[in-house]
């Protein structure tokens, strides 16, 4: 019985230790799992954390690319814009400079540098004699001690007169070679001062011609003024020729204009998200008519104001401004050279204009001038006065003297010879030329027919055979023969050149002034004569 119960009691106490055991050891896999569940948890939370910055950052990232692309358009606009301030403000920005030339600046400001030898060519310092201490005190009485002494200073005396020699043969040295650098700089500052005292004599040279109106200084300091005009670099050839006439005191200007494909054919970008594209917005053709139009008109005001402005010499009265675009024809690929512009001033009435203030457009037409109503489509104008046609005298140089003598003259030519020459001309440049009488001062009228339906009619012919220039009276007198015989236009031909009255009388009036230039001109192109005109 005790036995039994002593057994049981083991049992018992075994079952609790198991069960102790187990719930110790389910107690240990709970907090194992309660340990992963929480580092499961924390995992969780750090990937969600991380996954939101992610998150973040891709928006950020996303927003600013958006940004950038945004700004790549507005930078797109900013460029457009300033390109378009600088083609609208063509004539505002020589307004407020001063476009004469300054003929000091035009001589020579650098210097010659000063003449610096190398420092080792700097005068060296003699070398001093040894300092040989005399025996004394008891050094005296050391036997041969006075001999070593003067055999110390023969030495001394011989080492001293070494260096001497080394020394003076150094500085003969440096003296050779200080010269030949001094001479060298001699030479090249003669070459310099020959060079600026040329160039000032140039200057000097240049500025008394055109200050005593030379046509060749006029030229060139007119083409000076011209060249230095600063215009938007693209699109703007600043390419033009210039003949200068003494007898009006005129300047013909041919400048080349820029085409119509200077201006932007984008009216304005925009970002598109949706396509992540930057698309531009044509700009309409009528506001590319008119911005053209506006700089055709601009580079002919701006080209007359700067050219009167610079006038120091007053030498000129009158300017005529071409304006020409270089291009292809559309249509047939081939080069072609198309007038838009034309217009003859004044000085004194073009110094008149306010031109701030002005409609360009507006302004030239009541000058007279001849404007394209479509420069764009490149519409041509009929030029007031052809540039080739301006006197050969005053554009043409090096022209062969041995040739000269084999053209005939027209001054030598006899009165009735003259008028069959301007008739013939006429006739053969389409017109029906009648003769009807000539007079004592060489000229001769004539009464010419135009043919052409529409355009032709009646035309008056005179021509003055003058060396002297040709006043405003003789084209009151055409005026009124015009006027007398009912015709549609009137023709005033001289071997001379028109004075500035005549030019300003005739421009709203249906006349054409030719004068001696134009004469060999047409004679060359219409006749097949070449002929010169000398008094």
């Amino acid at each position: 019985m005790g036995r039994r119960s002593g057994f049981e009691g083991f049992l018992r106490a075994t079952a609790r230790a198991v069960a102790a055991a187990e719930r110790e050891r389910q107690r240990a896999i709970r907090a194992q799992q309660t340990q992963s569940r929480q580092i499961e948890r924390q995992q969780r939370m750090a990937l969600a954390q991380q996954t939101r910055e992610d998150r973040a950052a891709h928006k950020l990232a996303k927003a600013q690319y958006f940004a950038d692309r945004q700004g790549e358009a507005d930078d797109l606009n900013a460029e457009l814009n300033d390109r378009l301030e600088e083609l609208q403000g063509i004539l505002a920005h020589t307004l407020s400079l001063d476009d004469r030339i300054d003929f000091d600046a035009l001589r020579p400001l650098e210097t010659f540098e000063p003449f610096q030898p190398p420092p080792e060519l700097a005068p060296g310092r003699a070398p001093r004699p040894s300092d040989v201490q005399a025996p004394s005190g008891l050094r005296k009485l050391i036997p041969g001690a006075t001999k070593k002494h003067a055999a110390a200073l023969t030495q001394a005396a011989k080492e001293h007169e070494a260096a001497i020699a080394r020394f003076n043969h150094a500085e003969a040295g440096k003296r050779e070679q200080f010269g030949k650098l001094k001479a060298d700089y001699e030479q090249r500052k003669q070459l310099f001062d020959e060079g600026v005292r040329r160039r000032n004599a140039e200057v000097d040279e240049f500025q008394a011609a055109y200050r005593a109106k030379e046509p060749d200084a006029v030229v060139a300091y007119n083409e000076m003024v011209l060249a230095r005009s600063e215009y938007p670099t693209e699109g703007f050839p600043q390419k033009f020729r210039t003949a200068y006439s003494v007898d009006s005191a005129e300047l013909v200007v041919e400048y080349d204009l820029p085409e119509v494909q200077a201006i932007p054919k984008e009216a304005d970008y925009r970002y598109v998200k949706t396509k992540d594209s930057i698309e531009s917005k044509s700009r309409k053709p009528t506001e590319i008519k008119q911005i053209y139009q506006d700089i055709v008109a601009s580079v002919a005001l701006r080209t007359l104001h700067e050219l009167f402005e610079a006038d120091q010499a007053d030498a000129l009265a009158l300017i005529t401004f071409n304006g020409m675009v270089d291009t292809h024809d559309p249509a047939s690929g081939r080069e072609v050279r198309v007038p838009v512009i034309s217009v003859r001033t004044p000085k004194i009435e073009f110094l008149g204009l306010r031109l701030e203030k002005i409609d360009k457009v507006a302004c030239l037409r009541n000058l007279g001038a001849q404007v394209s109503s479509r420069p764009d489509e490149l519409q041509a104008i009929k030029p007031i006065v052809v540039f080739d046609m301006v006197d050969k005298r005053f554009i043409e140089q090096g022209d062969a003297l041995s040739g000269l003598e084999t053209r005939p003259n027209l001054m030598d030519m006899t009165p009735s010879a003259f008028e069959v020459l301007v008739s013939n001309l006429f006739g053969k440049m389409g017109l029906d030329t009648k003769l009807t009488r000539s007079s004592r001062d060489g000229g001769v009228d004539a009464v010419a027919f135009d043919t052409r339906p529409v355009l032709g009619g009646k035309v008056v012919i005179q021509a003055k055979r003058y060396r002297d220039t040709v006043g405003v009276s003789a084209v009151r007198d055409l005026y009124g023969t015009m006027l007398n015989e009912g015709a549609n236009k009137g023709i005033l031909v001289c071997t001379s050149g028109y004075g500035p009255d005549a030019y300003n009388f005739s421009k709203d009036k249906p006349i054409e002034l030719i004068d001696g230039g134009g004469l060999l001109y047409l004679l060359r192109e219409h006749a097949g004569v070449t002929a010169r005109i000398a008094a």
